[in-house]
């Protein structure tokens, strides 16, 4: 009979979660994930309603304050929370706002005309997710208190604790996230939330935000910037050349939709743009981009041929070569986004497209016909970008896969594997011949496939497509991925699900599997967005002891280990030689067998924080990188040289 009631659906089959307790059971459905950026996510929710109050007009200053024991209080002199009675929850307005789930100003446009946070579930959410939280609103010279524990919970009712000048508003919001919710760490990371917090002085001009880190003295960062995306421009740019002197600043509104977008062209050959809808970042663009880029390439194409600068018989510049080496942030201010998705990526409302690219071109164009110097080296630089288009594309059906027979054994180079299913292939890019004759025989035929590389391969940060399609190397990576690259690539088609970079644990080694990641990363970047580039981890060291050995992949692994040996062991330590000095078996054991190996996945966490590490360490400038190397060498342990 117990079995048999087990499998009964009736009524009592449904469970009802009440107030937050369903935030608690399904965190990730409210803040994506219960790891860092989970925990990070929280500080957004309250930092997004201080922001809102920015939006409207009614605050211009924010303190973030990392407290010691790893709380987070957000403090505004916004007008401060309501405190009166809700009409529909008898509570007060407080105790709404951070109990019950979609309550908030950002419904109806009564509230906020303008909001980053759209669901009204943010304050709640954080509520629910800590151990303790407690909001302070200062308000018609009162100052207002109430706490929550265990998820939630008021302790008592919203009460006045103190009186405070009547000049005086605003909230200050201060939780401890709960260890029981965030299992992996409940430690704020500092460069998380200045990175953050930073950006979104950018893109609210003239409004001031202030991080304090209590954990470490005098670790503090203010941020307040006068000229918005202009000044967003010009820091994203400091690690490069830029073309032209003025960085070129559009704003415009209409049916209360705002645009602004800032941009400048540099040296490089990359584009960057960044855009973002009510300060939310939209790294899959949307109409709003699409306006911009739609405008860019009009707008150009038009004065080129203007002024005779692009002939009848030249191939009209587009999208692609216009956007070459531009850096461009675009900003909309929205009373009604849409996105597409769960994850606020995409803006969708149709009627941004052409809004944008009206506000856009209309002031471009302008730019363009008052600065005919810096106009010519605009379309200059674009014209060039076509050549070296139309060149690449050329290059580009040297690269493209005719046949399986084609791919072989190409030129002797790669070695493939003879499953076809690419969920189950892995491809080990190789550094040098001799650590690719040892793979081959230490592979596992079925599933591994092994391309080894002669030497460096071009530095594609500092080369267009074109050139970097001349490289040998690069040309049979190509070929050996089958998906195509520029124009013609196509993720569907990768023939590997793990592309594993295996390179010496040296200088020169690190030296290679860089220029791969920046490769992948400019020319591949889905594939890097998708997670299938590794890094393979061979050890440092053998520990030999009675028939017992044991790799470790580095000085603390190799330390950790030999004190867990009991005293009175005699151990024999070597230190590993390079790939290419490994037999196969060694080879097989330490780095490439699946049930043994170490790999390291790479990821992009944040597409701008990579661009400006690729620009400051790959690229043309050399002070950034000097720079960097000074500013980084204390943390330096093991220098090989």
């Amino acid at each position: 009979m117990e079995e048999q009631n087990k499998n009964v659906y009736d009524s009592s089959s449904i469970q009802v979660l009440e107030g937050l307790e369903a935030v608690r059971k399904r965190p990730g459905m409210y803040i994506g994930t219960t790891s860092e950026r989970g925990l990070h996510h929280l500080v957004w929710e309250i930092v997004d309603n201080s922001i809102d109050e920015a939006l409207a007009g009614y605050a211009n200053n924010i303190d973030v304050i990392i407290g010691k024991e790893n709380t987070i209080t957000v403090i505004d002199n916004g007008r401060g929370v309501p405190v009166g009675i809700h009409p529909k929850t008898g509570k007060s307005t407080v105790e709404t706002i951070y109990t019950v789930l979609h309550a908030g100003g950002k419904f109806g446009g009564g509230g906020y005309k303008v909001s980053g946070g759209l669901h009204g579930v943010g304050a709640s959410v954080v509520n629910a997710l800590s151990e303790w939280l407690e909001v302070k609103v200062y308000r018609d010279g009162n100052v207002y208190y109430q706490k929550f524990v265990n998820g939630g919970h008021p302790v008592e009712d919203l009460k006045i604790i103190d009186q405070c000048p009547e000049e005086r508003t605003g909230t200050s919001v201060r939780f401890k996230p709960d260890k029981e919710i965030f299992t992996e760490t409940i430690v704020f990371n500092y460069d998380i939330l200045k990175n953050r917090l930073r950006e979104l002085a950018f893109l609210n001009k003239g409004l001031k935000i202030n991080l304090l880190d209590e954990r470490e003295t005098d670790k503090k960062d203010s941020f307040m910037y006068e000229g918005g995306l202009v000044e967003y421009v010009q820091m994203l740019n400091e690690n490069k050349t830029p073309i032209h002197e003025t960085i070129v600043d559009v704003s415009g509104e209409e049916n209360d939709i705002s645009i602004e977008v800032a941009l400048q062209y540099n040296e490089s050959y990359n584009s960057s743009i960044y855009s973002f809808v009510n300060n939310i970042t939209t790294p899959e663009g949307g109409t709003h981009e699409d306006g911009v880029r739609r405008a860019l390439t009009r707008v150009i194409n038009k004065y080129a041929t203007s002024n005779n600068l692009l002939k009848d018989k030249d191939e009209p510049l587009s999208g692609e070569d216009v956007r070459e080496g531009i850096t461009m942030i675009i900003s909309c201010k929205h009373p009604n986004p849409q996105f597409e998705g769960q994850t606020k990526t995409k803006l969708g409302n149709a009627e941004v497209r052409s809004i944008a690219d009206k506000i856009f071109a209309e002031t471009f164009e302008r730019f363009l016909l008052e600065n005919p110097e810096q106009a010519k080296t605009i379309v200059e630089k674009s014209m060039t970008a076509s050549r070296a288009r139309i060149a690449a594309k050329r290059a580009r059906e040297l690269t493209r896969r005719k046949s399986d027979l084609d791919v072989v054994n190409f030129g002797g180079k790669l070695v493939d594997c003879k499953d076809k299913n690419p969920d189950v292939c892995e491809i080990f890019l190789v550094e040098g011949d001799s650590a690719g004759g040892s793979a081959i025989k230490g592979r596992n035929s079925m599933t591994q496939a092994i391309l080894p590389l002669r030497g460096k391969i071009l530095n594609v940060e500092k080369a267009r497509l074109d050139r970097a399609l001349s490289n040998e190397e690069i040309r049979t990576i190509i070929t050996a991925f089958g998906t195509g690259i520029g124009e013609d690539f196509d993720l569907s088609k990768l023939r590997y699900h793990k592309i594993i970079i295996m390179t010496d644990a040296d200088v020169d080694g690190s030296h290679i599997r860089v220029l791969l990641l920046t490769l992948f990363y400019r020319f591949f970047r889905p594939i890097v967005e998708a997670g299938h580039v590794y890094a393979a981890q061979p050890p440092l060291f053998c520990i030999k002891h009675g028939k017992t050995i044991k790799y470790v992949l580095n000085e603390q692994e190799r330390d950790e280990y030999l004190a867990s040996l009991s005293p009175n062991t005699k151990y024999d330590i070597m230190r590993m030689k390079g790939l290419g000095e490994m037999d196969a078996e060694e080879l097989n054991e330490t780095t490439m067998d699946i049930n043994k190996r170490i790999l390291r996945k790479i990821t992009v966490e944040d597409t701008m924080a990579a661009d400006t590490v690729f620009e400051k360490l790959m690229g043309e400038e050399v002070e950034p990188r000097r720079k960097f190397i000074e500013e980084n060498a204390v943390y330096v342990e093991n220098l090989d040289i």
